[in-house]
């Protein structure tokens, strides 16, 4: 019986994932107001039932659209986790740059704006999400190496940085995707390395 319960809470994770790539993926073409939800189950390759049965509204996938950036940073970070703790999170910030940058500023500036109407809303605050606990994984590594300048704990540089980058991509929609997120990203990191110790 559990193993039923197991495979079905994966067959529907997998569904839910479907639909929300599915929806990325054709806003990428045209906005997001002009997709449809049969769009969506057609490209995702389920049923409208199916789509109703994860998801109330299409202005729901709003909610849970942070859940591929990820599912994606979780698969770019493995097979990398013995490399020094700087230059993961230098990878984590290059791959959350490339994930943003592709999926536009558009359906960026859509997410953030739906966070701001549900203020209830605070899963792209989530402490659990994979990208904020990777964050601190490196930092944590770092500092018990001794490796992050005296005064700044890992929890609280995690914290900050997650709230920069947040700003930044919030930044760059306002300005309509009209400079590349990496690089600007990429030049704040340089400014931050200092909180690492050096030589």
């Amino acid at each position: 019986m559990e193993d039923y319960r197991s495979r079905r809470k994966a067959q529907a994770r997998q569904t839910e994932q479907a639909i929300l790539q599915a929806a990325m993926d054709l806003s990428r073409k045209q906005s997001f107001d002009k997709v449809s939800i049969r769009e969506i189950c057609q490209q995702a390759g389920i049923t409208t039932g199916a789509f109703y049965h994860h998801f109330r509204s299409k202005e729901d996938l709003l909610s849970r659209g942070f859940a591929p950036l990820d599912s994606y940073l979780e698969q770019s970070l493995a097979g990398h986790e013995d490399e020094p703790p700087a230059l993961r999170l230098r990878r984590l910030l290059v791959n959350y740059a490339e994930f943003l940058e592709n999926l536009g500023w558009e359906l960026v500036a859509r997410y953030y704006q739906r966070r701001l109407d549900a203020p209830d809303d605070t899963a792209s605050m989530d402490s659990s999400r994979f990208t904020l606990r990777a964050m601190a994984s490196c930092l944590e590594q770092a500092e018990a190496e001794g490796g992050l300048l005296p005064g700044w704990s890992a929890e609280w540089t995690a914290d900050f940085l997650f709230r920069h980058f947040r700003g930044v991509v919030i930044d760059w929609a306002l300005h309509r995707g009209s400079y590349r997120l990496l690089a600007k990203l990429e030049q704040d990191y340089t400014l931050f390395s200092h909180v690492f110790r050096t030589g």
